[in-house]
């Protein structure tokens, strides 16, 4: 899992660094509010407490706390140069977090923390989704965004893997670029990939 993003398993491909989540900093992240922080630095760049509280509806202190202890978990860091010592801006460290699950399945200490993290990340997908139905988009927009799904693939682990990597590549050549001037009409675009297997009815694999 590589996070955009903003966090663990998104799909972004690896054109920045990366650092592997120990059990120490997925303990760091895995808490609903740092979550939504981060997310909100990722998708919308440098901010302060006292804006992320006002979008978050939350104390301006108790994001100042989450914003420190991110900061600590190398999550974030402050923007020099801007604000001031009672305003400090915050952004995220351009580094790919990279999540691999497998290297917690035998640390029980961890399992609370993974678990957390991961449902929160679903639920900030789902979040992610329903605001885009819930908003009014103009016809050239709406028509082109999706929402799908395939639930017909019959894939051994391998093909499964297989599978991703194509997607992934398919991301990367669009990412290329994206340092350059944007065109005028473009707007960020989020990608979300899921990707499981199924337990069929009846427990049968």
């Amino acid at each position: 899992m590589t996070d955009q993003p903003e966090h663990p398993e998104e799909t972004s491909p690896p054109t920045r660094p990366q650092r592997r989540l120990d059990a120490r900093s997925l303990r760091g992240l895995a808490h609903p509010l740092r979550m939504r922080i981060f997310e909100l630095l990722n998708l919308d760049g440098p901010a302060t407490a006292t804006r992320l509280a006002e979008r978050l509806g939350e104390n301006t202190g108790t994001v100042s706390w989450h914003l420190r202890h991110l900061a600590e978990h190398g999550f974030i860091e402050e923007e020099t140069g801007r604000g001031t010592k009672r305003e400090r801006w915050w952004r995220r460290v351009p580094v790919a977090n990279r999540l691999d699950t497998a290297d917690f399945r035998d640390d029980p200490a961890s399992r609370g923390a993974l678990s957390l993290y991961l449902h929160e990340l679903v639920r900030q997908y789902f979040d992610r989704v329903t605001s885009y139905l819930d908003e009014d988009w103009e016809d050239e927009w709406r028509t082109v965004g999706t929402v799908s799904d395939w639930s017909n693939l019959r894939l051994t682990p391998p093909q499964l893997q297989a599978l991703n990597d194509e997607l992934f590549a398919v991301i990367a050549r669009h990412t290329a670029g994206q340092d350059a001037e944007p065109d005028p009409a473009a707007l960020p675009v989020v990608v979300q990939l899921q990707s499981f297997p199924r337990r069929a009815a009846g427990g049968a694999e």
